[in-house]
């Protein structure tokens, strides 16, 4: 007869009084507890009455997989409604008036378009780097709190929500006469992203935008010496000139209240297409970079900063000559000015391209950035690829070319040629991130096993040294 404690009469067990000092573990022996020691909690509680299992702290959540599915969706069906309602919004409209409301909608918003997909771009980039070895962090010198690529899209998704459907609500007021509610959405839609940019308090990644305001202002006045960060936000900015120069030109016609008005079409207005304030902000990114070169070479002394400087500067003819043609005589700007406009044209894009390939980058290592240490289907397809070095350096020399494009106020006839060119240097710049990062981190990496080797050696000259004694 076996001896069994714990069963009733007919054999069967009974469970464990809760105070039981003999507690049995799945698949283990007995575990003892001592007197007055608290039995531990477990996700399943037995209701002894009922006999029923209760589960507690084991919410049922969707599947990842499922909620990603649903915000695709959800996000596809807005993009679907509020080109709906702005397409609809505009064929209300006499055919007469069209081209001219889109393109000062356009002009309002396609900035901001083109900075959500520079933000989109740049989490690109970080995933990027975070599957590879390239450690953007060191790179950047930055803290613990730095952003990765998951919240960089977030920045992006928000972006890509707000930007259009305000953009939908101007089509779609001022097409129904409500002017003046119209007019506000580009001015809420702006003060909105000051504020978000500027907000003093800790919410919204107060450090990294801190971050971002201190590093703009080391470019505009670089009293300072130069690092990684300061030079290469400020080559990006140079790819955005035309979003900094649209910027400028929907905030003075906001200033100038002369939103969703046609007061602003007039060239010679102090808003228009003939005003001063274009080229200035045109040239102002190159001037920063300019003066940054000039700094980095007082520094250093290094001859291949005046280089660099001079590259920059060969950018200035091609906007102020381009922006001559509205202030001279027709003759005197085919005979003369348009040629040299050319010539500028011609020299930076060669130049800038030669920089690329010979200073900014490694052809040595040039694709080593797409070896991830988990191979998946991107590292597989670029990796160690030849496509990839005819792709990036034909998509870089031909993208320099067009760049003129987007600089020169002469060529601006057709908003939205300017707008995909725009976006396809945004393009071109996020292509060349991948390689000047890596060779800057190449650059760190050597350094550092450099000094090691010297420690080493200066270490081992100091041993051998000791060991020889006079006797």
């Amino acid at each position: 007869m076996t001896d069994c404690a714990d069963c009733d009469m007919s054999g069967a067990s009974l469970p464990a009084p809760i105070n039981s000092p003999v507690i049995r573990r799945a698949g283990g022996k007995p575990a003892l507890l001592e007197q007055g020691e608290a039995l531990p909690l477990s996700a399943e509680i037995i209701d002894l009455k009922s006999g029923n299992v209760l589960m507690h702290g084991a919410a049922i959540t969707p599947s990842p997989v499922l909620l990603w599915r649903l915000k695709v969706f959800l996000f596809l069906a807005w993009g679907f409604n509020c080109c709906k309602i702005s397409w609809d919004s505009v064929m209300r409209m006499s055919a007469d008036l069209q081209d001219l409301f889109l393109y000062e909608a356009f002009l309002y918003y396609n900035p901001l378009l083109l900075v959500t997909f520079t933000v989109f771009l740049w989490g690109v980039n970080l995933w990027i780097f975070s599957q590879s070895s390239v450690s953007y962090s060191n790179v950047f010198d930055l803290n613990h709190n730095y952003l990765t690529h998951r919240e960089i899209f977030k920045c992006a998704t928000w972006m890509a929500i707000v930007v259009p459907t305000s953009m939908t609500a101007y089509l779609y007021l001022y097409s129904h006469g409500e002017v003046s509610l119209a007019a506000s959405q580009p001015v809420i839609l702006y003060a909105i992203f000051v504020m978000a940019f500027i907000f003093p308090f800790d919410i919204f990644y107060l450090s990294s935008r801190y971050y971002f305001i201190r590093t703009l202002w080391r470019i505009i006045l670089p009293l300072q010496a130069i690092s990684f960060a300061d030079f290469f936000l400020a080559d990006i900015l140079t790819s955005m000139s035309k979003v900094l120069s649209d910027l400028e030109r929907s905030v003075c016609r906001m200033v100038n209240h002369q939103v969703a008005t046609i007061a602003w079409f007039e060239a010679d207005s102090i808003c228009g297409s003939h005003s001063i304030a274009i080229p200035l902000v045109l040239v102002f990114p190159y001037l920063c970079r300019f003066f940054q070169c000039l700094r980095q070479y007082m520094d250093t002394k290094e001859r291949s900063s005046l280089l660099n400087a001079l590259k920059y500067s060969t950018a200035v003819p091609v906007i102020f000559l381009s922006a001559l043609k509205y202030h001279v005589l027709p003759v005197k700007w085919t005979n003369f000015y348009r040629p040299l406009w050319l010539f500028f044209c011609i020299l930076n894009s060669l130049y800038s391209f030669y920089w690329d390939i010979t200073r900014d980058w490694d052809l040595s290592i040039f694709s080593s950035v797409f070896k991830f240490r988990n191979p998946n289907l991107v590292s597989r397809l670029l990796y160690g690829r030849m496509w990839v070095h005819c792709w990036v350096l034909s998509s870089n020399l031909v993208l320099r070319c067009t760049w003129t494009y987007k600089l020169s106020a002469h060529l601006r006839h057709n908003y939205l040629t300017v707008f995909a060119i725009t976006a396809l240097e945004i393009f071109r710049r996020f292509q060349w991130i991948f390689f000047r990062v890596e060779n800057e981190w190449n650059k760190m990496s050597s350094r550092t096993n450099s000094d090691v080797n010297l420690e080493e050696t200066s270490t081992e000259s100091r041993l051998l040294g000791s060991s020889n004694h006079n006797v």
